[in-house]
């Protein structure tokens, strides 16, 4: 006799079990990541770690997760070969096409995780858009943003602000966690940040001058050869990844539950107003 077990990723469902589901009104969750350099040490495919996360999120929370859409909008990583970079307006286009196949057959509890910071700000052009011709509100959770202070601290120390950078924290303790065997700590390298116009780089969009950013568009390789745009990554351990693994998951399944009991058309619904209003 054959047990069965319940399942939270939908690419596992068939279209049957899914239909089962529906009268629960779940909560979907859609993973979207990067296909980009993360310095020489880590694995080029950090949509991964999104992917892992959103599974064990789905697990912990009973909501459904969509498959991981892996590439993102990331302009300044184009210099270096391996990634892969939508359009803004192909990106823009994923994100609302993602979203209207479940808007489309009445689910309106969805929740997109973001993996690649850089995405933000397309999400949230898009997903306004979305509130003002569909009247649904779409929330999203930039993932490796949601780690707090505290937990930095916890970590870190005093050395928190020299770990983190891309190329070093949060994603090469998560990448030591999850992904080991994939990782090649022995061609770390320091991550130090050249000039641009003879000014010191703040990053891959400013430059600074008497303390304060001036905009400029750089491009990765033109911050640090390796791509490495800030953090030490030899801070960083699989223990600490477990850590930050398991606070990012606890909180997005709480946001998930409370989510749940919200109606996405009204941003003055809340878990407390649906049960008194049910009672």
């Amino acid at each position: 006799m054959m047990v069965s077990t319940r399942k939270h990723a939908l690419k596992d469902m068939t279209f049957a079990e899914f239909r089962e589901r529906l009268s629960e009104k779940p909560v979907i969750l859609l993973p979207f990541g990067s296909q980009e350099e993360q310095g020489p040490h880590a694995p080029m495919g950090d949509f991964m770690l999104t992917e892992a996360v959103a599974a064990k999120v789905a697990e912990a929370s009973g909501a459904i997760v969509a498959p991981t859409i892996p590439f993102g909008w990331a302009d300044f990583f184009k210099t270096i070969p391996g990634g892969i970079q939508l359009r803004p307006s192909t990106f823009s286009a994923v994100v609302e096409d993602t979203i209207s196949a479940f808007l489309e057959h009445g689910i309106e509890h969805i929740l997109a995780l973001n993996g690649h910071t850089s995405n933000a700000p397309l999400f949230d052009q898009t997903l306004r858009r979305i509130r003002t011709e569909r009247g649904i509100s779409v929330p999203f959770i930039n993932l490796w943003q949601s780690i707090p202070e505290a937990l930095w601290k916890e970590l870190h120390g005093t050395q928190a602000a020299a770990a983190r950078g891309h190329g070093g924290e949060p994603l090469t303790s998560i990448y030591l966690h999850l992904f080991p065997d994939l990782m090649r700590m022995d061609l770390v390298k320091p991550s130090v940040r050249g000039k641009a116009f003879g000014l010191p780089s703040g990053g891959v969009n400013n430059v600074q001058f008497e303390g304060m950013p001036v905009h400029v568009q750089l491009d990765c390789h033109e911050v640090n050869a390796d791509g490495m745009l800030g953090g030490d990554p030899l801070l960083a351990s699989a223990e600490k990844g477990k850590k930050m693994v398991d606070h990012l998951v606890g909180f997005c399944a709480r946001f998930v539950e409370h989510m749940r009991g919200c109606d996405m058309r009204s941003i003055s619904s809340s878990p407390q107003r649906q049960a008194k209003a049910a009672s």
